[in-house]
């Protein structure tokens, strides 16, 4: 069985912010979804809510009424998301399946089935919490990343990601379960996370290949993330 990184600190010390420098786009992408579904949660859970900055973001934008819950297993994390906290947003150190009577209208998942040993057990045990879920799922299993020597075992070592997926993976494991898909679209996880003029130039190639179709040139090139409307 492989070790929980997110207990043993190792995490933490290979990503020190715990992608909070993440959390505004995906934010947006959450807001985005819900507005393209006409969707208005007043109760919102996140599972591995991390510091607790993408339901921080998600509250300076919506309702007023909207209450915010997250949840991780990680020690570290929820200490980090104690000055986010307030009145409507709360964060817990637990495993939301051991709230047995939590109930939510909208369940987000980010980043998180990457990071199960059994992902299909993972989401038949969420499914009742909420009527809707938000899943984000990096799309890290791609040409480049195969033909590259050692392309996902360094990703496996940078990320700790147990699994990778394509979109039709993602969507299938989904549907396996008994999920009904909604919606769905892209954002470019690279692009967005790319500082300086270098590496900014470097992700032309990625928005060139985008802009003339869109799903070979994420299954080309990677470095883009898939965000699923699910009941």
């Amino acid at each position: 069985m492989p070790k929980n990184v997110f207990l043993t600190g190792e995490y933490l010390q290979k990503m020190p912010h715990w992608h909070t420098d993440d959390s505004s786009w995906k934010a947006k992408g959450i807001l985005r979804m819900l507005e393209r579904n006409h969707l208005s949660p007043q109760c919102i859970a996140e599972i591995g809510c991390g510091t607790g900055e993408v339901l921080r973001q998600l509250q300076l934008q919506m309702a007023a009424d909207c209450v915010f819950w997250g949840y991780d297993i990680a020690p570290e994390a929820i200490e980090r998301s104690q000055t986010r906290q307030n009145d409507r947003l709360h964060c817990r150190l637990a495993d939301v399946h051991a709230e047995r009577a939590a109930r939510f209208n909208l369940l987000l998942a980010l980043d998180v089935l990457e990071h199960q040993e059994n992902y299909f057990s993972f989401l038949r045990d969420i499914k009742p919490l909420a009527p809707y879920k938000i899943f984000h799922t990096v799309l890290d299993l791609s040409a480049q990343a195969v033909l590259r020597r050692a392309g996902l075992l360094t990703l496996r070592r940078t990320s700790d990601d147990l699994h990778f997926f394509t979109k039709d993976t993602a969507l299938q494991a989904l549907a396996d379960e008994g999920y009904n898909v909604i919606d769905w679209f892209y954002v470019p996880r690279a692009v967005y996370r790319a500082s300086g003029i270098v590496n900014t130039i470097r992700q032309w190639p990625r928005r060139v290949c985008f802009g003339l179709n869109r799903d070979f040139a994420v299954r080309l090139l990677g470095g883009y993330s898939l965000f699923v409307l699910a009941t």
